[in-house]
């Protein structure tokens, strides 16, 4: 089994050092993973990536767009996909393999903050739980390719919550799995807007998700509250 690691991004020249580097160093020498970057920036992004041993390509913008994208390049048999501020454990990469040898075809990671500060434990601690309104694309995602390929991978048409929309298509074919490891994310929107108002603006997301509301006025509200 190959896995392929699929980050989506966007201007993301302050945080892709230091992920690629963390990255590279845990897959050092290992023949059975490889490294996609689909980039959809205008700042110095794909440069930066360049330099690491992974693999770069240029994608429209639009995380559904570029995570589809990049799952064209890889040539793994399970594809991971991973935000650029994210880092998962060490031995992520022999637990997604050894899942999926289990026969667990999907699933995610638990998660956690880079922020220690007891709210930001709550919402991590809160990832574990198996609730529509628990996931989110933080906590990566893995899923065997013919799978991905089945259910005709994420929805392009969506500008927001393409996430927890691709978690529920799988789920009509297949059990989702939440792996025991961690992965650490960024907490500098939560830094930037509020660790309490965040969390209810997104809360608004998936309540206007559930009741069906034009992708552009979700859209439009994200933009207008989040920054």
């Amino acid at each position: 089994m190959k896995l392929s690691i699929i980050i989506p991004t966007y201007n993301e020249s302050e945080h892709i050092d230091h992920t690629l580097s963390i990255l590279v160093s845990m897959l050092k020498n290992r023949k059975d993973t490889e490294i996609i970057v689909s980039d959809a920036s205008s700042d110095s992004t794909a440069a930066q990536a360049a330099q690491w041993p992974v693999r770069v390509i240029r994608s429209p913008k639009g995380r559904a767009v570029q995570m589809n994208e990049g799952a064209k390049a890889a040539s793994g048999t399970i594809l991971y996909f991973l935000h650029a501020d994210t880092i998962p454990s060490p031995d992520f990469a022999d637990d997604i393999i050894a899942s999926v040898k289990q026969g667990k075809q999907c699933g995610c990671f638990q998660m956690n903050f880079d922020d220690k500060h007891w709210v930001m434990q709550c919402y991590g601690w809160f990832t574990q739980l198996p609730l529509a309104i628990c996931r989110g694309g933080d906590q990566s995602l893995f899923v065997e390719r013919s799978l991905f390929n089945a259910i005709e991978g994420f929805n392009t048409t969506l500008r927001v919550m393409e996430d927890i929309d691709i978690i529920e298509r799988l789920q009509r074919s297949a059990t989702f799995h939440i792996l025991p490891g961690y992965v650490t994310t960024s907490a500098r929107k939560y830094d930037r807007n509020g660790r309490f108002r965040l969390q209810i603006i997104f809360g608004c997301m998936h309540l206007f998700y559930w009741l069906g509301f034009d992708q552009d006025i979700m859209a439009d509200f994200y933009s207008r509250n989040i920054s």
